[in-house]
């Protein structure tokens, strides 16, 4: 019995001992597999240290965070890549017929127009009287050009009536009023070569002058603030002439002309002072540098002039009621005066544009137009024609 009992022992301390065995052959290998894949993984992260080292600046300039970061090249500092912005709409051309035009206005001078109201009115007018149409291109540039001196009141209404017109026709503008300063004689013709000049200084880009003065507006915003192939005269039917053309040379009130045409007849007289005279030079000039005054229909060309008195210093020129004259005795024989051609033949060359002298005293940008103050000077003790 005793022996029967050791030899089943035996057995049982053989099988255990295999079982430790089994087992600890198993440890061993499963030691050496993870300790296989620990190196192989040390392996690889030393094997990429050195790259790093060989490499700095490309390393450390590459930023998974920027989709759109580039690695510079060794020994350049680093560039942002450039990323193409939006794309600002193309606008086409505007229409030569622009399609919001009302036609036939209905102008009065009555109601009060402070130019806090004018501002509410005209939103999209910028600072200094610029505007810009939002849905189209303009073909031209276009200052408008406002000889001045003490008529607020009056340039109230103007830019009342004026602004929605302008922007209905849908031109890129700006509003120029030349302010002259001080109390010696009113001189048109001079402040308007001053504001060609002024406005050119402001923008390079204009090519279309219109001259308009203060207390003149237009009835029909058909009547467009353009210029064309020939000189414009807009207001060719005001109501103080009962809607008619005064006169076949008469070129006064408000008109148009181009950079080239402008510069074609050396701008404007320089030696009018007072009230009349340079418009009827002015259409000499045009006359003698071989162009022809373009007009609207009369039934277009209407005008309401603001009532006023005559302004103190911008008393009738001496010279104006014999030019009138003069043309009116002529006039059957070939259009123009005579007398008159001969003169403004005689000036226009050394007379204009190329020798205007003035000073520019202030310029002041406001909501709606931008003003320019100047001396421009005194008339001369003795008549400048004769």
């Amino acid at each position: 019995m005793s022996r029967l009992l050791g030899g089943t022992l035996e057995r049982v301390c053989k099988a255990v001992l295999l079982l430790c065995l089994l087992h600890f052959l198993v440890a061993v290998i499963l030691y050496f597999d993870v300790y296989a894949q620990h190196l192989a993984f040390f392996s690889r992260f030393s094997a990429r240290g050195p790259a790093r080292a060989l490499h700095p600046a490309a390393s450390s300039s590459t930023n998974c965070s920027r989709p759109n970061a580039t690695a510079p090249s060794s020994g350049l500092p680093e560039v942002p890549s450039a990323r193409p912005g939006p794309t600002a709409p193309v606008l086409p051309p505007c229409p030569d017929s622009p399609p919001g035009l009302v036609g036939r206005l209905l102008i009065e001078f009555t109601s009060p127009m402070p130019l806090e109201r004018v501002q509410r009115e005209n939103p999209g007018v910028l600072l200094g009287g610029r505007y810009t149409p939002p849905d189209c291109t303009p073909a031209q540039t276009v200052a408008v050009i406002i000889p001045f001196r003490h008529r607020e009141h009056h340039l109230r209404y103007w830019l009342h009536y004026l602004h929605p017109i302008l922007r209905r026709q849908r031109l890129r503008y700006g509003i120029y009023v030349i302010n002259q300063h001080g109390e010696d004689t009113f001189n048109r013709a001079k402040l308007l070569n001053v504001g060609f000049l002024e406005a050119l200084k402001e923008d390079a880009a204009y090519d279309c002058f219109i001259f308009s003065d203060v207390d003149l507006v237009p009835m029909d915003d058909r009547n467009l603030y353009r210029c064309g192939d020939q000189p414009r005269h807009f207001a060719i039917a005001m109501d103080k002439f009962g809607f008619r053309l005064p006169y076949a040379g008469y070129f006064g009130g408000v008109s148009g002309l181009s950079k080239a045409q402008f510069l074609k007849i050396n701008g404007f007289p320089n030696e009018y002072w007072g009230w009349g005279g340079e418009d009827d030079d002015i259409f000499n000039r045009i006359s003698l540098a071989g162009m022809k005054i373009s007009r609207p229909d009369i039934r277009i060309g209407r005008y309401r002039m603001i009532k006023h008195d005559r302004d103190k210093h911008n008393e009738p020129n001496p010279q104006r009621f014999t030019k009138i004259q003069n043309t009116k005795l002529t006039m059957k024989r070939d259009g123009i005066g005579f007398t008159k051609i001969q003169n403004t033949k005689l000036t226009m060359k050394r007379d204009g544009i190329g020798s205007v002298r003035y000073q520019v005293l202030e310029v002041s940008r406001q909501p709606l137009f931008t003003n320019i103050t100047v001396d421009i000077g005194r008339p001369p003790s003795w008549p400048p024609r004769g």
